[in-house]
């Protein structure tokens, strides 16, 4: 995985759509998503890892642009 969109892509495969409204809630609803999915083995280590990381990436630079932007 390699972009938001990818783990999006991942989650559909499981039966799950996330969209709230709020980028940030997405990302981090997505988050918990994954880690639920891991903690019950459904995927790899490596999945998680990398889904993890480019959630919790994406989550620090939407909160550093909504800042830039008060």
């Amino acid at each position: 995985m390699k972009t938001i969109y990818d783990i999006q892509q991942f989650l559909k495969k499981f039966g799950t759509i996330i969209y709230v409204g709020d980028r940030v809630a997405d990302l981090e609803l997505m988050e918990t998503e994954i880690q639920e999915l891991y903690n019950s083995q459904l995927i790899e280590t490596k999945d998680y890892q990398s889904a993890i990381f480019l959630l919790r990436q994406e989550i620090v630079r939407e909160t550093e642009k909504r800042a830039k932007n008060k």
